[in-house]
């Protein structure tokens, strides 16, 4: 019998109370698209689809099944922090970039309406880090996450975020 189990049973034989003798599960590291949707609409951050779906293999649906957790509690921290209007127009479908780790499809990125209130607050609160290959002026928060200018060849002017962890 392993020394933990033999604890256990003696602290009960004792009528002592007992020590947790089992980790807590770790929550999962993501939400389906329900799970997202709920904690997005419970903090007040909207979101928008051309294609009026969450189909995540469809890329005229904004999706959120298999996005992280951090990745949410980054977008909800934003609109807190910013006290602005926050809109994700695209997040784990398909017809963004799949190379590397940090991208839309594993959860970590998602795009955002520009608005001149949140511009402003990123701009503001946010050091400029250059710009990327595809002439997207980048920005760097406190906590390490990257926010691009993006203006796609098609598609609508926007930020596309990558979430490193769960802070603005």
């Amino acid at each position: 019998m392993r020394s933990s189990v033999l604890a256990t049973v003696c602290m009960a034989a004792l009528g002592l109370p007992l020590a947790a003798t089992a980790p807590a599960s770790a929550a999962p590291a993501t939400y389906t698209h329900a799970q997202a949707a709920k904690e997005f609409r419970a903090h007040g951050v909207s979101w928008t689809s051309s294609g009026h779906c969450d189909n995540r293999n469809d890329s005229r649906c904004t999706s959120f099944t298999g996005i992280r957790r951090t990745t949410v509690s980054g977008v909800i921290a934003l609109k807190r922090t910013s006290h602005c209007a926050v809109t994700v127009t695209a997040g784990t479908e398909k017809g963004h970039s799949r190379t590397g780790k940090y991208r839309h499809d594993n959860g970590y990125k998602v795009d955002l309406h520009v608005t001149n209130c949140l511009d402003t607050y990123i701009r503001k609160h946010f050091r400029s880090a250059g710009t990327r290959g595809d002439g997207a002026k980048l920005y760097k928060s406190g906590s390490g996450n990257v926010y691009a200018y993006e203006k796609p060849k098609k598609g609508a002017l926007h930020w596309d975020v990558t979430y490193y962890n769960g802070s603005a």
